[in-house]
């Protein structure tokens, strides 16, 4: 009986085998019997070896191929249905049993009815991909929830999908296209994608062969894993998308870099490691780096990541070896794995930036707990559904602030951000000066300088206001202190929509940040060393940041240097010494350089009272948005000559590009408007005279001032 139960097992597990059933049939065997098959398996190998012929060995190269192949897939992925077809099995009757469905759910029939079966209930309602169709699987592949007693129920296993890009399940049919919609629109395919759940976390990081590629960028190479673009598979996430954010920080650090050295600098989420990597293989000396993670896998990726772009890290190798690798490497990097919060409470450093997936309220505390005066502190938020008014429950509970959707919704981002921000760093008996607010799709992005003591911590929450928004005409104004009556609020805003229009036409958004943007001085050596490290992609950005903070149009920009030691570089004169420092008035009303200058040190307040530049005006108006109906609108440049003519301050915004920011009122933004627009070709001509329609008369009526 005993042999005659292993020649079974073993004709079992080979015809398993032939049809490549996958890992289905293999886990119902027992464990001691897979040792008699492989016995007999290398048996059957070792008496077929001498009688095998070169065609039969390509053959079989063939078919070994293609099982790994198709083991990489679930077995409900297929091409087609006869593919699926193949996959039954007989049973001791002569029926066949359906691949995708247990015993208890499909009973073994004979062929034409298991046809049947799989054409209806499997084939009919999968979903196709690149010419693959993901079936209906109802095997028990889901992880079900226990029941209150603890207990896990096969038989309440519900139909599923298995996506053949990232091998997650899902149940329902819509929400799997919906799946494959997203996989498809951050350009994933199944090409790109490995199965990355069947590998374990330490053969991902132990051999170099299993990582998805090497990607390059700003002379920085970082290997990356399989579905490094989606964080939900991924533990070290990498997003192309997000370069313009790196490139704007690390001239940021560039900058601080010239007012002191050596920087003790902090990437406290570094996934992969690639922001703190260029920091120190471009900034070099000036710099000491330290990159934090608290997942384990990313922290073995950043030290993968240094040993390939030839930087020591600190603490990996002997004092002996570290002498011997001084010459070759460029840098040395300090890899931490702590929780941020720990990290920046225990230590201080001079630049600290904080990029979390989603929002970074919760590190704010910490960040200006211990970060050093005059230092400079970088946050990055991606939670834009919150930011950009698509969950208001969200934004109240993690900003405390209302907002609607409005027309100038980036910018109110930004303000809400940097509210929060220095909220943050009052609590710790600090300030803040704004030096940069970038918001892009799929970032928002604040640059703060650090202000130590009472005194600034107490001036910072003054700029925070309520804001008033006319949800008729979007018109807006801050607050004013001492509005406390609701008859108030309306008689701040510049428009007569209350009188005119029913029911309660303004709301109070808030609080948000009533101070200015950018700080020019920062700007102009930011795009210095963006043209000294050859960023040519950010440089077009950082010169519309500067025409923004002086709210001018590009061609009349220019920036007075002093008469040696300047160059030219797009349309700007900007310093080129490295020794001096290019110290615009509010800057050094900062007091930036402070080691280096202790003689005026004592004046700091005094100049910021006196050489404190003209704000740029606060929002912009969008030139579409405000367009009039049946009129042919201007050139945006053309319409902001006919501003500046006007007598009104002008610029282009990066918020929007057709956004306008200007100092003028919304009715005189709509009396230049009005008065440059061209009449459409649905005029009528009658008695050689035209005459505007209806409608377009209203607008024009109700666009006058």
């Amino acid at each position: 009986m005993a042999e005659l139960q292993k020649e079974t097992s073993v004709e079992l597990y080979q015809e398993d085998a032939y049809n490549n059933s996958g890992s289905t049939a293999v886990e119902a065997k027992a464990d001691h019997e897979e040792s008699n098959i492989q016995q007999c398996d290398e048996g059957k190998e070792a008496e077929d070896a001498t009688n095998k012929d070169p065609k039969d060995e390509s053959g079989a190269s063939n078919t070994s191929t293609s099982s790994t192949a198709a083991a990489e897939k679930h077995i409900s992925i297929q091409a087609q249905l006869t593919d699926l077809e193949n996959l039954t099995d007989l049973d001791e009757t002569g029926k066949k049993l359906c691949p995708l469905c247990s015993e208890e759910k499909f009973k073994a029939c004979y062929n034409h009815k298991l046809r049947r079966h799989l054409q209806n209930l499997h084939w009919k309602v999968s979903v196709e991909f690149e010419g693959h169709r993901m079936c209906i699987c109802h095997l028990p592949c889901q992880q079900r929830k226990p029941s209150l007693n603890g207990d896990q129920c096969s038989s309440q296993l519900g139909a599923h999908y298995h996506c053949i890009v990232c091998s997650a399940t899902v149940s329902r049919r819509t929400d799997m296209i919906s799946h494959l919609k997203r996989h498809v629109n951050k350009g994933e395919t199944e090409a790109s994608h490995t199965g990355g759940s069947d590998f374990s976390t330490e053969t991902k990081v132990s051999g170099k062969q299993s990582f998805c590629e090497i990607l390059k960028e700003s002379d920085t190479n970082v290997q990356v894993l399989p579905n490094y673009s989606t964080p939900q598979n991924s533990d070290s996430y990498f997003s192309c998308k997000m370069k313009t954010n790196r490139q704007l920080v690390f001239c940021a650090l560039a900058v601080l870099s010239e007012e002191r050295s050596p920087l003790e600098c902090l990437d406290a989420f570094g996934a992969t490691g690639i922001m703190g990597l260029q920091w120190a293989q471009h900034l070099c000396s000036a710099v000491k780096v330290t990159i934090n993670d608290i997942n384990e896998t990313s922290v073995k990726v950043i030290r993968e990541n240094c040993h390939l772009n030839n930087m020591w890290v600190q603490g990996e190798n002997d004092d002996s070896e570290g002498e011997e690798l001084d010459e070759e490497l460029v840098s040395t990097i300090e890899v931490t794995k702590m929780d941020a919060n720990v990290l920046m409470h225990l230590r201080a450093f001079d630049f600290i930036h904080l990029d979390p997936y989603g929002t970074a309220v919760n590190y704010l505390d910490a960040a200006f707990r211990n970060v050093r005066n005059l230092g400079i502190v970088s946050v990055t938020s991606t939670d834009t559904s919150s930011l950009y008014s698509k969950t208001l429950n969200v934004t109240l509970r993690h900003y405390s602030c209302h907002i609607v959707r409005t027309e100038y919704y980036k910018e109110l981002a930004a303000r809400m951000v940097i509210a929060t921000v220095a909220r943050a760093a009052a609590r710790c008996n600090k300030g803040i000066k704004v030096l940069l607010a970038v918001a892009l799709e799929h970032f928002v992005l604040v640059v703060v300088r650090v202000l130590r003591g009472p005194t600034q911590a107490d001036e910072s929450p003054k700029k925070i206001q309520q804001l008033i928004h006319c949800q008729w005409c979007e018109e807006r104004v801050f607050l004013k202190e001492g509005s406390m009556v609701e008859e108030n609020l309306y008689r701040q805003l510049p428009c007569d929509c209350h009188g005119s229009m029913p029911g309660k036409t303004a709301v109070e958004l808030g609080p948000l940040w009533s101070g200015s943007l950018f700080n020019t001085g920062f700007l102009r050596r930011m795009l210095f060393e963006a043209v000294q490290h050859g960023m040519d992609e950010i440089q077009p950005l950082v010169k519309s940041l500067i025409c923004e903070s002086e709210c001018t149009t590009l061609k009349q920009f220019s920036i007075p240097g002093p008469a040696r030691n300047v160059r030219q570089e797009c349309g700007v004169v900007i310093k080129t010494s490295e020794k001096e420092e290019d110290v615009s008035s509010d800057e050094q009303s900062l007091g930036i350089g402070k080691r280096k200058m202790q003689e005026g040190a004592g004046n700091v307040l005094k100049r910021m009272k006196s050489d404190v530049p003209v704000e740029h005006p606060a929002f912009y108006y969008s030139i579409h948005r405000h367009s009039i109906r049946g009129m042919n609108m201007p050139k945006l440049n053309k319409f902001l000559q006919y501003l500046t003519e006007a007598g009104f301050r002008v610029s282009r915004t990066h918020f929007d590009p057709t956004g306008v920011r200007t100092d003028a009122t919304l009715a005189q933004f709509k009396s230049v408007l009005t008065k440059y627009s061209v009449p459409t070709s649905t005029t009528v001509q009658t008695g050689g005279h035209s005459h505007v329609s209806e409608e377009v008369k209203l607008d024009m009526e109700f666009a006058s001032p």
